[in-house]
């Protein structure tokens, strides 16, 4: 079996508050986007799950959410026969576009598809994803999104999810830079009582898309965590300058950073932002896609 691990961008990211576990409270308007790894999965007699990647420092045993997704099912359900799979990345690694938990959600699809569905889960495709969502927060906040897919609003730690309308139609460039930036860095760097910080309209956004009004849903994007992100690595700065200067509607950085995304309307304008991007050498990955 071959998997399609989707990317995702933020299209708004605000946090909420701090609980009493330590996580924090979010509310994110959520969306994958045409980049996405491929993960392969097939059986064999041997017990057991031999995991492959082709990025080198990637581990692949249990500290990959691939294997720990996999394993989970095949521990729950007593599947007996082993598991072999391997992960492309092409998504890149710290990026903020929830590359490992997609592929964690494809593992979770996978094993459930080879060894489970129409057997000890419901065959009905809703309640697959439904059973699948649930065990997917114990992987990670972001997986049962990567589960589920398209456009929704996320609340909780991530894993209230709403299914929303998709977005209007509109192409998407990316842009990652050459560092990296873990979700720690993010949070540690997250100053909620600053006034300077500005918390995008969640709900304006959430009306917007279920009104097709792509105008009123590119005025109201934000992500809270950029002006302290910025201020660590200004290069994010300069390519989203740098897109909203070549034809895109909006520039902003996805989650916890450093990749930037821009929102174009036109897809000539897009290819055309693409090549100035690349020509710039801001960034390291340069993608040029549409929303799914």
């Amino acid at each position: 079996m071959r998997l399609r691990a989707l990317a995702k961008i933020n299209l708004g990211l605000d946090v909420v508050g701090k609980r009493d576990d330590g996580y924090h409270e979010v509310r994110m308007i959520m969306q994958t986007i045409q980049m996405y790894d491929v993960l392969e999965i097939e059986k064999k007699k041997e017990p057991g799950i031999v995991l492959t990647t082709n990025i080198p420092y990637v581990p692949t045993d249990e500290r990959n959410l691939v294997y720990k997704a996999a394993k989970m099912l095949m521990d729950e359900f007593d599947i007996k026969e082993g598991l072999t799979m391997n992960l492309e990345k092409f998504i890149p690694v710290a990026a903020g576009m929830a590359g490992g938990s997609s592929d964690a959600a494809a593992a979770f699809v996978g094993v459930n598809r080879l060894f489970i569905y129409k057997t000890k889960v419901c065959p009905l495709a809703k309640v697959m994803r439904r059973e699948l969502m649930k065990r997917a927060v114990k992987v990670g906040a972001d997986v049962p999104y990567c589960v589920m897919r398209g456009t929704a609003l996320a609340e909780g730690i991530g894993e209230k999810l709403t299914r929303l309308p998709r977005v209007p139609h509109c192409y998407v460039l990316v842009g990652k830079p050459g560092v990296n930036v873990s979700t720690k860095t993010a949070y540690e760097n997250l100053k909620l009582d600053d006034p300077a910080v500005v918390h995008p309209d969640i709900d304006g956004m959430v009306t917007a898309v279920r009104n097709g009004d792509l105008d009123g849903m590119i005025s109201r994007m934000g992500n809270v965590f950029e002006p302290g992100i910025i201020s660590k690595y200004p290069v994010i700065q300069e390519i989203k300058d740098l897109m909203e200067s070549n034809g895109a509607r909006k520039a902003m950085m996805s989650g916890s950073g450093p990749t930037v995304f821009g929102i174009f309307d036109d897809k000539e304008k897009m290819d055309r932002a693409a090549a100035v991007l690349r020509e710039s050498r801001l960034a390291k990955t340069v993608f040029a896609t549409d929303v799914f």
